[in-house]
């Protein structure tokens, strides 16, 4: 039995793409630019739309798609849960009824489009964090919150806080797998029994996951100590950020691109529909 396979949540995956080449400060604004998008969607044949836009990524980033779409797995669950909220609870024209619960056909789209929104969210995040390395994220994400620290916030610390949080997503799904498969070694079993005993038996692998999760982060905090690091204080940089052409070229696309689906959400679409 495989645990945790495939999981490329948080991953970095270097490359010399034209994306892996961007500047993160535009990478990251292209990424909350993606999400607004998502959420102006609001009719099924939109996501058609983003999935091909989303082939395009992969084919430019040169990252294979099926790591892409691995990267959505963690929220499943979630996807299913707030799909089965949006179906069960949105009043409309009633489908098949189970006791106090109906699903109605406006729940059923309803919970399409929340369901492929959350997963296209996870999925354009995750490109974001597979085509920037974690010293660029880091850079990228301070200089962008820059503006921020006239007022007292912590910019340099909220983005060494995030990058270190969101690149240690990858290294603890490692060391529980690494656990797991020593448990199972040793003739620990996983899957037999009810939903309890299930519980218990995951009791063993927590215990060492807590103590190495604990061991990393004295190592880490040992490791910028070692090299002077100090919060807030000003630091220069081997490869300073310069935002080129394609920067503004790529925000500009994007743009581009969002409009014309909100374009054709409001009026081709439409026109479709009345014809």
């Amino acid at each position: 039995m495989q645990f945790l396979s495939g999981i490329s949540l948080g991953q970095f995956i270097p490359g010399e793409s034209l994306l892996h080449r961007l500047d993160p400060r535009c990478k990251i604004t292209a990424t909350f630019i993606l999400l607004s998008g998502l959420f102006m969607a609001s009719k099924i044949p939109d996501f058609a739309f983003w999935g091909i836009f989303l082939l395009s990524l992969s084919a430019m980033s040169g990252i294979p798609l099926g790591i892409i779409l691995r990267s959505a797995r963690p929220v499943l669950f979630l996807v299913a849960f707030t799909a089965a909220l949006n179906a069960f609870w949105t009043p409309g024209r009633e489908v098949f009824r189970a006791g106090f619960l109906s699903v109605t056909i406006e729940g059923l789209v309803m919970a399409f489009e929340m369901g492929m929104r959350l997963v296209f969210l996870v999925m354009f995040a995750s490109m974001l964090m597979m085509t920037t390395s974690p010293m660029a994220f880091s850079d990228g994400l301070e200089r962008l919150l820059s503006p921020l620290a006239k007022v007292g916030f912590p910019a340099s610390e909220m983005a060494v806080m995030m990058t270190i949080a969101l690149r240690f997503i990858p290294t603890l799904f490692e060391e529980t797998d690494r656990i797991l498969k020593a448990q199972i070694s040793r003739g620990a079993d996983f899957e037999s029994g009810g939903l309890l005993k299930r519980a218990r038996s995951f009791i063993p692998v927590l215990i060492p996951l807590f103590i190495l999760v604990f061991q990393r982060a004295e190592n880490l905090a040992v490791a910028m100590e070692s090299r002077c690091y100090v919060p807030g204080m000003p630091r220069t940089r081997l490869n300073p950020l310069v935002w080129t052409k394609n920067d503004t070229g790529a925000i500009l696309g994007l743009l581009a691109f969002i409009s014309a689906v909100i374009l054709f959400d409001r009026f081709a679409l439409k026109s479709f529909i009345i014809l």
